[in-house]
């Protein structure tokens, strides 16, 4: 297990103070205690009363302290006075082989969602795959090792991704209107659901990658805002997010529980509530907290890349 060096405080209520040389964190009936000197980033997600005096100690001892609203969305950071070591990580991942790591990222989504199809098939003894999609979907996880250009490596990813969500679609309900991913608005609820819970992972992600002093704008396989969020999330959401919604969908999805518009789907809050409460045990922040760390390493000491399963 790799030690994560950054503490998260999320949900609203819990009380933050601290010692000489411990951070306390009390929420209801639970008290946890953390090591001050082990503490680089105290991540507050929520609404939570902090002392003062614990921004002086966090501080004296090299931390930053970053707000997050609910969603995980940043909001701002206090930091020690003169420091600059985010701005050192940062030139770091800027100079990283972006190939090398994206190919990793991609062979682990589609090993994560070839696991997930044959493990369905298993579980209710059906077949899913059509004929030549298996050998497919192989052969392009070996490609991937081969290939030079970042557009190759996108433009493979997509496809299997693509192919990932039609075949699981053959196991869903045909009325549901799911067969593919499709990009905002929904138009059906599964893709509502996935949509919902990939928002929720990104904002767990998001959170320990700022815990990491990494910026989530520097992405390895994609550009743009949050970037790096959405490369770390992909091979999380088949186990954390579609495993869920998928089982919804097949089991215990009604026509109460979401209303088709002309333009969109909108889930019930019934839904939502039951949704948030799978996530929450589905969700694994231990898991991402030790990716982002994985990541981190490896940026900063060129030591080996990897994706977690």
């Amino acid at each position: 297990m790799t030690d994560i060096p950054w503490v998260s405080v999320n949900g609203f209520g819990a009380h933050i103070k601290s010692t000489q040389k411990k951070l306390i964190i009390q929420k209801k009936n639970v008290v946890e205690e953390f090591f001050l000197e082990d503490i680089k980033n105290l991540l507050i997600v929520g609404g939570h009363t902090l002392h003062t005096t614990t921004i002086q100690q966090l501080i004296k001892n090299d931390a930053f302290i970053t707000f997050f609203e609910p969603n995980g969305t940043p909001v701002g950071t206090i930091r020690p006075f003169g420091s600059q070591s985010d701005d050192e990580v940062y030139a770091f991942q800027k100079t990283i082989p972006r190939q090398r790591y994206s190919i990793i990222l991609a062979q682990g989504s589609i090993k994560a969602r070839l696991f997930a199809i044959e493990q369905l098939q298993e579980m209710l003894n059906i077949r899913l795959f059509y004929e030549g999609e298996l050998e497919f979907i192989r052969k392009s996880q070996d490609e991937l090792a081969f290939l030079i250009k970042l557009d190759e490596i996108r433009r493979l990813h997509r496809l299997t991704s693509d192919m990932y969500y039609e075949i699981m679609s053959r196991n869903l309900p045909q009325d549901l209107g799911f067969k593919r991913r499709t990009i905002r608005p929904q138009l059906d609820p599964v893709n509502a659901m996935l949509s919902f819970g990939y928002a929720l992972l990104y904002g767990n992600c998001c959170t320990a990658i700022i815990g990491a002093r990494l910026d989530p704008d520097i992405g390895l396989m994609h550009d743009g805002t949050g970037s790096l969020v959405f490369d770390l999330i992909d091979p999380m959401k088949i186990e954390m997010i579609d495993s869920v919604v998928f089982k919804i969908a097949r089991e215990s999805l009604k026509s109460r529980d979401f209303e088709l518009t002309s333009d969109r789907c909108m889930l019930s809050e019934d839904l939502i509530r039951k949704m948030i409460d799978l996530f929450h045990c589905s969700i694994n922040p231990g898991k991402i907290n030790e990716q982002v760390q994985i990541l981190k390493n490896a940026i900063s000491t060129n030591s080996e890349f990897r994706v977690l399963y």
